[in-house]
């Protein structure tokens, strides 16, 4: 899908709600309220009204573009220049490209990342799994790595040739690492692989685990290397310094979800279509909650 696409075949605020209604409700509208099919479309105010409750709604109710006063063409637009945004896109760049304002776009490209993390993946992972921790943000005091003042620390998880989760963590303890570990990591895993750092080993505990030495110039052992989970860490710190640019701790954990999301489905042919569907059925995201 492309920006010429959308705009050919979105071109109006009917063929959007369209769309969205035909991804909210595969089956059949039904009402949010007492999930009853009786419902009549009352298309001179692009609502539904029940039969059976009276209760009136529209595709966009209850759901990531709820009570928006932007057309829905502008959503579409915002969506695909997000996703198809391997490093990023940030609000200012939003802003620019479709003709809104800042405190529009930035809250715009919240509503979708919280979309993204309604449909994040809980299933344990298996096979060769790869965990390592990065530092990203704080002054630039010359320090890098553990220790440095005002960083903030990102877990990665990420299974050979299957998806990678980012975690924003208070610290690299072992019960902190272990938390993750049992949370994401299936019993049954083929293998375990970190770098040297002490805090592994007690995390890990009686998981297979392999580790490669990077405290000796240890990069790469046969397949045991983290070399995967860290190509995904310089994908996430090319999006905050060269496109986000700054990024509070506060809203690390939705610029995490946004780069995991959009990196497993880096692949997928409909990622844009994909994306709207999940949006129809993620929870509202109100201004008073993004800025609490």
């Amino acid at each position: 899908m492309t920006l010429v696409d959308v705009s050919k075949l979105y071109s109006t605020d009917d063929r959007c709600r369209e769309l969205l209604v035909r991804l909210r409700w595969p089956y059949g509208v039904e009402c949010l309220r007492c999930k009853s099919k009786n419902v009549t479309d009352v298309w001179t105010q692009k609502k539904f009204e029940c039969s059976d409750c009276h209760y009136q709604f529209s595709v966009t109710t209850q759901t990531a573009f709820h009570d928006t006063h932007l057309p829905l063409q502008t959503w579409f637009l915002a969506v695909l220049l997000l996703v198809e945004a391997g490093k990023g896109m940030s609000a200012n760049q939003l802003k620019r490209t479709l003709g809104i304002a800042y405190k529009t776009s930035w809250y715009l490209c919240h509503r979708i990342r919280h979309a993204m993390n309604e449909t994040a993946s809980h299933e344990p992972m298996g096979g060769t799994v790869e965990m390592d921790e990065t530092y990203v943000g704080g002054a630039h005091s010359g320090k890098r790595g553990r220790g440095a003042d005002g960083k903030e620390i990102v877990i990665g998880i990420r299974q050979r040739g299957g998806d990678l989760r980012f975690f924003h963590a208070e610290d690299v303890k072992s019960g902190t690492l272990a938390k993750y570990i049992q949370e994401h990591i299936s019993d049954d895993v083929d293998v375990v692989v970190t770098d040297d750092f002490s805090s592994y080993p007690k995390a890990v505990g009686k998981l297979p685990h392999e580790t490669v030495t990077h405290s000796a110039g240890e990069y790469v052992r046969g397949d045991i290397h983290t070399n995967t989970v860290e190509s995904a860490f310089s994908l996430l710190k090319r999006g905050i310094v060269g496109s986000w640019h700054k990024v509070s701790a506060k809203h690390l954990p939705a610029y995490l979800n946004e780069m995991t999301f959009r990196f497993n489905r880096r692949k997928s042919s409909d990622l844009f279509v994909d994306t709207l569907r999940h949006m129809v059925s993620a929870d509202p995201l109100t201004f008073e909650e993004l800025t609490a």
